[in-house]
Formats: C-alpha cells, structure tokens, sequence
C-alpha cells in the first residue's frame, strides 16, 4: 500500500477539548471532554462550505487520506486504519468534492481513537474511567460534535452524511438541529433499531461481558476480553458481508491457528471469519465497543429528540434528503429506508431515494463509490456563499 493515497494525501489527526462540564442524556456528567477530529477541505470565509460526515459503529475520525499514526492510543493504529475509510468517497473531484466543501469528522464521544471514551483517564481520579464511563446516547454524540462545531465556530451545516449508525446520527442531526443543515443523506441506515438488530447485538454484547477476562470492564493493565471482542465481531461481520463476498474472500485458503480448544479449524470461512476477529482486536476496545452498541441497541429517535417521528421529521421540510438503499444488505435491510422515505414523504420533506445494486452487502457504503458518486454530486451541488 502506498503510503500517500490519491486525493487529500497526508493528515493528521485534531483534537479540541470541549469548554466546561458535557452533561448526558441519562444523568451523568463528564467533567472533561475531548474529541478527536479530522478536516479536508478549507473552510470558506463564512463557514458555509461545511460537511459533516458521520462514521459507522467502529469507524474513527480518519475518512480519507494517509494517517500514519494517532498520538496517544489506547489501541493499535493498524495498517488498516491509515488509509481513511472513505478515501474513495473525500478528495479533489471525488463524490464529496474537497476543492469545494471543507470535510469534518469526529471519533465519537466514548470512542477509542482519541475522543473521550471508557480507555480515557477520568480527570478526577488520574485512572481509565474503564467500568465508570457512563452511558451515553445516539443524541449526546451528535450534542458532542455540534459543541465541537460551535466551538470552531460553524454555524450552518450545506450537509451531514452518515452510513449505517452513522446515518442514524444524521436522523437525530436533523431532527435536533433542523435549522443547522441543508442536506440529509443517511445511507443504509434506519429510523429506529429493528428486532433482528437487537438479537445481534445483544449476541455480541454478552460474547464480550462473558469472557472472563472482562472483568466487568475493569480489564485495563491485563490482557483483556480478546476472545470475547473477537467473537463479538465475528458475529457483527456476517452482517456486515455478503456471503458471496466472504467466498471470494477466503478463497480455498485456510490459515494456521492455534487449537480452539479442541477444535481444529479446516475450512476457508472458519478461516475467514477468525482471522476478521482475532486483527480486530488489535485496533479496538472492548469498553469502546459496548458502548457504541449499547447506543444502537437503546436508540430511540422519539424519547432521544422527544416526540412522535412524524411531528420530529417535519420539523426537516426545508431540508433536502437523499436516502440510500443497498439492495443486498441485512444489517439494515431495504424496507427500512423503506419506512423512512415513506415517513418522510408523509411529512412533507423533500426526499429521494435511490436503490444500489451490489453484491457487497451492507459494506458497499465503504467500497464501492461509483454507485453512489453520481447522485451524491448532484445531491450536494455547490456551496450556497453567505453574502
């Protein structure tokens, strides 16, 4: 892999320690709070070129360009974290267009990459916070990056753009900060968490609180829930890849691992799926990791913004939508952006949808920017310049 990508090239990684006190939804209080951010682009003399992208469940702040290291990590900053994960998408003359738009996106609040997570020391003690971080919502992380955005003194949004959880933090956007943003263009996302979503969380949820050595989340300065979190993702990945995907994948190989208590693994997606667990848990936390799924696993958009979705939605009319459909997908399957338009339409916000048709799966968001480029271009057109 090239150590410069094509487009922005080379960057680094901000942080911006929040003023005062970040009070939560549910009743705690952090005393401090940082958040770890990158930019593209150049922000125009009336900050109204911003775009605000949102990452998915284990993204980071890291969207495009060439990222060698993050300082301070309490996890590795692997290989496969250095390329930004929408390189394809973020860049001069790509689908966000950085010759254009200035670019923002931040580590969510509880993450493992810089912001402010349960790996970060709790300034009142001088320890990891670890089982003491409180619970946060979908809410308090967009309520973190608009302070954030105060703070660097953007007002206006043209845009948010999410994929997955992060298109459902582009729901609570814009129903929260209706006044803020333009453009809306949540891709395979939904409007609340689905049964299914709730049984595969949970699956990886408990994967991670049963391994011993969680230690209810006090595991820091041991070796950690490695079993756990790697399994947990094992379980979220077959969500994530289509399985034609995943035979193409693993080919006919099958790598050499150590005895699985008894079990000896022969087969090229046993292979597949072990190897995705065990370079997981590498670049991320188990803590991190409840966390963020806790928050899709309560996420409940009319208790979170408070009242009923119709009433919320129309609070976006002058807003423009673009939702994304990925035709293959079961994370967030079809009908679910489905719903979304349908209520969206029902309550008079301007919205187009479009189907993507992939053999990927739910991971086409990530990889194929050529299904999406075309529309997504025209969707954001060109920065409206204050007078």
């Amino acid at each position: 892999m090239s150590q410069t990508s094509p487009g922005v090239g080379r960057v680094e990684t901000r942080f911006h320690t929040l003023d005062g006190p970040f009070r939560l939804q549910r009743g705690g209080v952090l005393p401090e709070v940082t958040l770890a951010y990158e930019q593209y682009g150049e922000i125009s003399p009336g900050a109204d070129n911003v775009i605000l992208v949102f990452h998915a469940l284990t993204g980071s702040q890291h969207a495009a360009g060439w990222n060698p290291s993050v300082p301070g990590l309490s996890v590795e900053w692997t290989d496969e974290c250095q390329l930004g994960w929408w390189d394809g998408f973020i860049g001069p003359g790509k689908a966000i267009d950085t010759n254009k738009f200035a670019v923002i996106c931040v580590n969510y609040l509880g993450g493992c990459y810089g912001s402010t997570g349960p790996s970060s020391i709790d300034p009142t003690t001088g320890e990891r916070y670890a089982s003491r971080f409180p619970s946060i919502t979908l809410t308090d992380i967009v309520d973190s990056q608009m302070r954030l955005l105060d703070e660097l003194g953007i007002d206006k949004l043209h845009a948010v753009i999410g994929g997955s959880v992060g298109g459902m933090m582009c729901v609570v956007a814009a129903t929260r900060y209706p006044d803020r943003m333009k453009k809306v263009m949540p891709i395979a996302a939904g409007l609340r968490t689905s049964s299914l979503q709730v049984i595969h969380n949970f699956e990886q949820m408990f994967a991670i609180i049963s391994d011993p050595e969680f230690k209810g989340g006090d595991y820091y300065g041991g070796p950690g829930p490695e079993l756990g979190l790697a399994h947990a993702r094992m379980i979220g990945h077959k969500t994530f890849v289509s399985l034609e995907a995943m035979r193409r994948r693993a080919r006919d190989e099958v790598i050499q691992h150590e005895d699985l208590g008894g079990y000896q693994v022969g087969h090229p997606l046993e292979s597949y799926m072990l190897h995705q667990g065990q370079k997981f848990v590498r670049r991320f936390d188990a803590n991190t990791y409840l966390r963020v799924m806790e928050v899709w696993q309560r996420f409940d958009l009319e208790a979170e913004v408070g009242g009923p979705i119709p009433e919320l939605l129309s609070r976006c009319r002058d807003q423009d939508w673009l939702v994304f459909t990925i035709d293959t997908d079961v994370c967030f399957y079809p009908d679910e952006q489905e719903d979304m338009v349908d209520t969206l339409r029902d309550a008079d916000v301007p919205v187009r949808w479009f189907t993507v048709h992939s053999d990927k799966g739910h991971d086409s968001f990530l990889i194929e920017p050529w299904l999406y480029e075309a529309l997504m271009r025209d969707m954001l057109g060109e920065p409206e310049r204050s007078p």
